[in-house]
């Protein structure tokens, strides 16, 4: 196990050269560093911060709810039966014209009644409405939250102003108050949406929501223990520019303010594609990749770490297109997030919409995989957030 631990702190990966973790060691004079140990404390705080979320969508986003009339009952249930329950559970739930037929022989059941049934069972295991409305609530709340204080901290912050103060004297700079706070809260809130996926209702895209979270867990972690915190305070807070406005779209989507849904969501387009396609490439990634090839000489895990930004680009860039796409639609049929075939799986959060239409029943029975198909766009940070409706984390 020790010869483990040495491999992977290896100081010749992760500090420049002739650095060593001794070097990084607390002062006299009560000057911190960042240490991968401080990683251990985020876990009470991810485990607070999930506890404030369900007071806060029992207390303030359900109350809310209700009184812009968003009601709490789910779909109908489907009526007790043993052996479509079994065939549910244990071998598809979504059968093919064979297995219709069978069953229909075997209960007495007309292929319609069983579609329908298969139906109901589905869309039983989705969240309400209001279920989706005080989850978006919680994120706006927290995206809102942790985007103003990065912009407060960061405006005192030399390195806002000059990109080069991340590298000056790097990586003797110690860690403040005010960095730590933002950085535990961000890598705490990841956390509580990790934590959170196992007792929300299990929705489809499980198991990418639960790698894309890992992720950014990752990147955010690494960046902390080799002490490149300030430059990841602004892609934090560059990231979060966003979030919070796609979280307000979806909130006046379920609200049914169709309008203001729609002024939101070009909004969050703009500040998007600006953000993520501009002032990344153009902030982030020159000081990063230039202005730190300058300052302190590349070394291992400067690679692996301007490697991930890199990738990120990429993720922007098919991100933004989607956006673009669906922006594109939105003026050529002028509403976002109502109709059967509307091109925003953004706002219609289509993990867990409900299955209505009577052309399913139709197309199953003639055979097809029916008219639900969902494509995937890719995930983003944005919580709550699917592969069909998140854009980042990022």
């Amino acid at each position: 196990m020790a010869a483990l631990s040495a491999w992977f702190w290896n100081e010749r990966f992760w500090l420049p050269q002739n650095v060593t973790w001794a070097d990084l060691a607390d002062t006299e004079a009560g000057e911190k560093y960042p240490r991968a140990g401080h990683m251990l404390t985020v876990f009470p705080i991810a485990l607070g911060i999930f506890a404030v979320r369900l007071l806060f969508e029992r207390f303030i986003a359900k109350p809310c709810a209700l009184r812009l009339g968003i009601q709490g009952n789910g779909p109908r249930r489907a009526q007790p039966n043993a052996i479509l329950e079994k065939v549910f559970t244990s071998i598809t739930k979504c059968p093919d014209v064979k297995r219709l037929e069978g069953l229909s022989k075997q209960l007495d059941w007309e292929m319609r009644k069983i579609q329908r049934w298969f139906r109901h069972r589905r869309n039983q295991d989705k969240p309400s409405t209001l279920t989706k409305f005080c989850e978006s609530m919680w994120r706006f709340t927290f995206y809102l939250y942790i985007f103003c204080y990065g912009i407060r901290f960061l405006w005192s912050s030399p390195w806002f102003w000059d990109t080069r103060q991340c590298w000056y004297n790097y990586p003797y700079q110690p860690l403040t108050h005010g960095l730590y706070y933002y950085y535990s809260m961000e890598l705490g809130f990841y956390w509580s949406l990790m934590f959170s996926q196992f007792t929300d209702i299990r929705r489809k895209d499980f198991l990418i929501m639960f790698v894309h979270h890992l992720a950014t867990v990752g990147l955010i972690s690494f960046s902390y223990v080799n002490n490149m915190v300030r430059v990841g305070t602004l892609v934090l807070c560059l990231h979060d520019a966003s979030d919070f406005l796609l979280e307000a779209a979806k909130l006046t989507n379920y609200a049914k303010y169709q309008r203001l849904c729609d002024s939101f969501f070009i909004f969050f387009g703009l500040v998007f594609v600006t953000t993520r396609l501009v002032i990344y490439p153009l902030w982030i990634l020159n000081t990063t990749l230039f202005e730190s090839w300058e300052l302190i000489g590349p070394y291992p895990s400067w690679w692996l770490f301007n490697g991930l930004l890199l990738i990120l680009q990429v993720l922007h860039t098919v991100w933004s297109y989607l956006i673009i796409r669906v922006a594109y639609k939105f003026v050529i049929r002028g509403k976002v997030g109502t109709g059967k075939c509307h091109p925003l799986p953004v706002l219609k959060d289509d993990r867990s919409d409900v299955e209505s239409s009577s052309e399913e029943e139709d197309t199953a029975l003639n055979g097809t995989k029916g008219i639900h198909n969902k494509s995937s766009n890719g995930a983003n940070r944005l919580n709550g957030h699917a592969a069909s409706d998140q854009w980042a984390e990022e």
